[in-house]
């Protein structure tokens, strides 16, 4: 399988004075803590999400695997809806010292260019500087950060600048070339 270099930056807010707001869509759309752990629906979500942009880390995730993951302390699911139907989700981690992860984010591809993005990213990431509230026993969160790459979304870098995100890492490594995945095969062409 043939490498290709990809590039990564990785941003961070240190306040939550630097989320900036994103105006909310018009229309029927609602964000919801998925608050039962469930390996079938975030499952679903990141291959629905990342099909089209090569994620497959977790493709190869147990049930037990993904169960164990969910039930960590802290790790949160919030799942933008539009019209009642999942359009796209945001999982966070806590992790050492009131660090907060934003390991996911995105949309399903038919729900993007309506707006959600952003409405999702600042709603999210407002309950990530708030996740001790929710947690008893979490550290109050000092920094909020994630990563991106250009394999992404052509919009995710725009996104998180304009909710405030400032990088503080740029890294280039070769990968390999991943296959197109969708949520189940054959659903995004190649």
């Amino acid at each position: 399988m043939p490498n290709i270099p990809v590039t990564t930056w990785s941003l961070e807010q240190a306040s939550p004075a630097d989320l900036l707001p994103a105006d909310a869509p018009d229309g029927d759309v609602r964000i919801v803590r998925a608050e039962v752990p469930s390996p079938e629906f975030s499952r679903f979500l990141y291959a629905s999400v990342g099909g089209d942009v090569r994620w497959t880390d977790r493709l190869g995730w147990t049930y037990a695997q993904w169960q164990e993951y969910l039930d960590r302390p802290g790790v949160e699911t919030w799942v933008v809806y539009d019209r009642g139907t999942p359009a796209g989700y945001m999982e966070f981690v806590p992790q050492d010292d009131g660090v907060v992860e934003i390991v996911q984010f995105g949309l399903i591809p038919a729900f993007r260019g309506r707006r959600l993005g952003g409405h999702l990213l600042a709603y999210g990431t407002a309950r990530a500087w708030d996740l001790a509230d929710r947690w008893p026993g979490l550290p109050q969160t000092k920094r909020v950060w994630l990563h991106t790459c250009d394999l992404d979304g052509e919009h995710a870098m725009d996104n998180y600048r304009r909710r405030g995100f400032q990088l503080f890492d740029t890294k280039v490594e070769e990968e390999p070339v991943r296959p197109l995945t969708g949520p189940w095969p054959g659903a995004h062409p190649a």
